[in-house]
C-alpha cells in the first residue's frame, strides 16, 4: 500500500493569499498531515492580486489548455504550480483571465460583489476536478475549504461518481463563519449543472446565499469540519440534522483530530467526533 492520498481545494492560503482565517489554517493543515504520512496536493485559484514573481509560478503545459464549459462558454484552464520549500509542497493554481485577472478577489473597488462570482466559482470547481484527472492522481480524501468550493462535493457524488480517479474518494467540507453578504447570480443553480446532472441536484443551492452553498455541500459531503467558533445557526442546524461525521472547532487544535477524523471518514466510521 502507498501513503494516501489528502486534496485540499481552498480559496486562500499563506502566503499566496491572505484574507481570513482559512488561510492560516490551509498552511498549516497539509502540512501537518504530510508529516503524518499523507501525500498531499492542494489547488486553488490565481486571483489577479497573488504576485507570480515573487511566489514563483509558472505555467505547468502538460496540465493546461482545457476548457471548462459554462453557460455554453468555453472557458480556457490554465495550470500554474508554485513550491513551498520550507514544507516540501507544491500548490495548484487555477487560472483564467476573464474570471481571476482582478485587482481584486470577491468584490470590485466600490466593494461590491462581483455578479459573476457565481460561474467563477462554477469555474474553479468544475476546473479543479478535470486538473486531478489530469493528474492522474487518485486521491483517498478530498477537503474543501470554504464557500467557493461548496460544489464540489456535489459533482463528486454525481457527475464524477463512477470515474475512477474520484469513485473511492471520501469529501470533507469545512464551514467557516467568512460568508458573504446577499446572493449569486438568481439562475446560479442552474448554470452548476453538470453532466448526469438534473436541477433536482442543485436545487439546495438554489438561494445562492452563502448558507444555501454551505447547505448544499453538507449535503453532499461524507464528513463536515466546524472550522470556525461562530458559525450561523441556520448552517449549525443543517450540521446537525445531517447525521454526517463531525469534526467540532478546537481553537487549540495540533490537527491530530483532523488526522483521525480523515482515518474514521475513509472507514466509513460515521460516528460523530464529539
Amino acid at each position: 500500500m502507498g501513503k494516501s492520498k489528502l486534496l485540499f481545494i481552498t480559496h486562500e492560503m499563506s502566503p499566496f493569499l491572505e484574507l481570513t482565517k482559512i488561510s492560516e489554517i490551509t498552511r498549516q493543515l497539509p502540512q501537518a498531515m504530510q508529516d503524518k504520512g499523507y501525500e498531499i496536493r492542494i489547488l486553488m485559484p490565481r486571483f489577479g492580486n497573488i504576485n507570480e514573481r515573487r511566489n514563483r509560478l509558472h505555467e505547468v503545459i502538460r496540465l493546461s489548455g482545457m476548457n471548462i464549459i459554462i453557460n455554453d462558454n468555453d472557458n480556457p484552464l490554465i495550470i500554474k504550480v508554485a513550491s513551498i520549500p520550507a514544507a516540501r509542497m507544491q500548490v495548484y493554481f487555477l487560472d483564467n483571465e476573464e474570471y481571476f485577472q482582478r485587482k481584486h478577489v470577491f468584490n470590485d473597488k466600490d466593494g461590491k460583489f462581483y455578479a459573476d462570482n457565481d460561474e467563477r466559482m462554477i469555474f474553479f470547481c468544475k476546473g479543479a476536478l478535470e486538473t486531478v484527472k489530469k493528474l492522474g492522481w487518485a486521491p483517498d480524501v478530498i477537503h474543501c475549504h470554504g464557500w467557493m468550493s461548496s460544489l464540489v462535493p456535489a459533482y463528486l457524488k454525481t457527475t464524477y461518481k463512477d470515474d475512477p480517479t474520484f469513485k473511492n474518494s471520501k469529501v470533507v467540507y469545512s464551514v467557516y463563519d467568512n460568508d458573504f453578504a446577499g446572493k449569486l447570480n438568481p439562475d446560479f443553480a442552474n448554470k452548476a449543472v453538470m453532466t448526469d446532472m438534473t436541477e433536482t441536484h442543485t436545487e439546495v443551492y438554489k438561494p445562492g446565499t452563502a448558507s444555501a452553498l454551505h447547505a448544499g455541500a453538507i449535503h453532499y459531503s461524507d464528513g463536515i469540519v466546524l472550522g470556525s467558533e461562530n458559525i450561523d445557526d441556520e448552517v449549525l442546524n443543517n450540521v446537525k440534522n445531517s447525521h454526517k461525521s463531525v469534526l467540532e472547532f478546537d481553537s487549540t487544535s495540533d490537527f491530530e483530530n483532523y488526522y483521525n477524523f480523515y482515518d474514521e471518514i475513509t472507514n466509513e466510521e460515521l460516528v460523530h467526533v464529539a
